[in-house]
């Protein structure tokens, strides 16, 4: 059986509440791979308004969203736009209101911390958080509630509040080969054939996928 074509709104038969992103996700600043979905029972179209915060245009800051990524319900990404000023005595935000003499809001960048960009393959827990600038790696799993304020290495779990690794999902031999193998670029026809290996903890069947 083929993979379901990514653009489809509601790609599983019967069911409304998951969505792949590339078919409800329209904003400039926000790229998402094929295959990657948001699970909402509320209602998968709104990600963008309910999941994405802080995102203004005006700073320019993106949300990289890689292949097969696996969203749960009321997952945070919190961007740059959340940042309040550090520099000085105060963080409160006087230039949002236009007052003289106070950083203009609109172009001061000193406290943007980059693009966000979560790899390919990744699962993120029911309101996770993830905060700006913030790379989740390939493979990763982004536990339930846990408050993500650092980058993640390529098939690592994180859980807590802050999040913390806690496991390797294999060892580095094996993730080295996985993100050489990277199934993930793979053609649809080619994942089609070869769902067992992807799926398997067998390295050598995945190796070894034509």
């Amino acid at each position: 059986m083929p993979l379901p074509d990514p653009l489809t709104r509601h790609p599983i038969p019967g069911w409304k509440g998951t969505a792949f992103l590339r078919a409800i996700v329209d904003h400039p600043l926000i790229e998402v791979g094929d295959w990657s979905y948001y699970d909402d029972s509320r209602g998968p179209e709104h990600f963008v308004a309910r999941c994405v915060r802080y995102h203004f245009d005006f700073i320019g800051d993106r949300l990289i969203i890689g292949r097969f990524v696996a969203i749960a319900q009321g997952a945070q990404f919190v961007m740059n736009g959340a940042n309040h000023p550090m520099g000085g005595f105060s963080t409160y935000p006087f230039g949002m209101f236009g007052l003289d003499g106070a950083p203009d809001y609109r172009t001061d960048r000193s406290g943007s911390r980059g693009d966000m960009r979560i790899g390919n393959d990744v699962w993120i827990g029911r309101e996770a958080v993830i905060m700006p600038g913030v790379t989740v790696g390939d493979g990763a799993i982004i536990g339930t509630r846990a408050q993500v304020v650092k980058n993640v290495p390529p098939y690592a779990i994180v859980a807590g509040n802050p999040g913390r690794v806690v496991k390797l999902r294999f060892s580095p031999e094996v993730v080295a080969e996985l993100l050489a193998v990277a199934w993930w670029n793979w053609g649809a026809d080619r994942i089609s054939r070869n769902i067992a290996a992807i799926t398997s903890a067998d390295i050598d069947a995945l190796r070894a996928a034509v």
